[in-house]
């Protein structure tokens, strides 16, 4: 399955949600949700009543576009989730938080999950000081990651830690803007996901 290349926000009407995909903009007046909050298509404004299936459907697929991850890799890491001890769901969202392209963006270094994506791709970051280019990467309690040297003098890094600077971490990463590095100091636990997830719902959409 080829990655979504569409309007983005698209998506996030779809969805009916803020999904954040294009940084400062979903803050913005010029947010699409704000401006028009019906489902995208010639019937998107018909107020249709979702059976149990379909709420179930649209949970998982929130949560997929939200750190856009394809549809198999999504299935493969609830897979890998439910092979683990403890809440399933809870499982999910942890390894999902812990991918390399979140962590970026978790630091404040990308305004969205997809800008990071390309950031980790184009080799802008280390881990644990050596080169990484893959952003489903799953990160360990531990693990330092760096922007690269030869990227901290451009412009777009700098302007980014400044940003990354007033930006609030949460508690699991250790993130030092002026150095362009961030630790991982515990894994994410469930509370520290501040996003709107109904991760039982997704756990009830596999169940089937």
């Amino acid at each position: 399955m080829a990655r979504y290349t569409g309007p983005v926000c698209r998506l996030c009407r779809r969805e009916g949600t803020k999904l954040f995909l294009k940084g400062d903009r979903c803050t913005s007046g010029k947010c699409a949700i704000d401006r028009r909050s019906t489902v995208p298509g010639q019937h998107g404004a018909a107020n249709k009543k979702m059976r149990e299936y379909g709420i179930q459907l649209r949970e998982k697929q929130k949560t997929r576009r939200y750190y856009g991850v394809l549809e198999r890799q999504f299935a493969n890491y609830f897979e890998e989730a439910d092979r683990k001890e403890g809440m399933t769901g809870e499982n999910l969202i942890c390894l999902l938080e812990r991918r390399l392209d979140n962590v970026v963006y978790r630091m404040g270094f990308a305004s969205s999950h997809k800008e990071a994506r390309q950031l980790v791709l184009h080799e802008h970051f280390t881990l644990n000081g050596k080169k990484v280019n893959i952003p489903s990467l799953i990160v360990k309690a531990g693990d330092v990651i760096s922007v690269k040297e030869a990227s901290r003098a451009s412009s777009k890094f700098k302007a980014l830690a400044e940003d990354a600077a007033t930006h609030t971490a949460p508690k699991w990463l250790e993130v030092k803007a002026d150095a362009f590095t961030g630790k991982v100091v515990a894994l994410p636990a469930r509370e520290d996901v501040d996003f709107d997830f109904n991760e039982q719902l997704i756990v009830e959409f596999y169940s089937k």
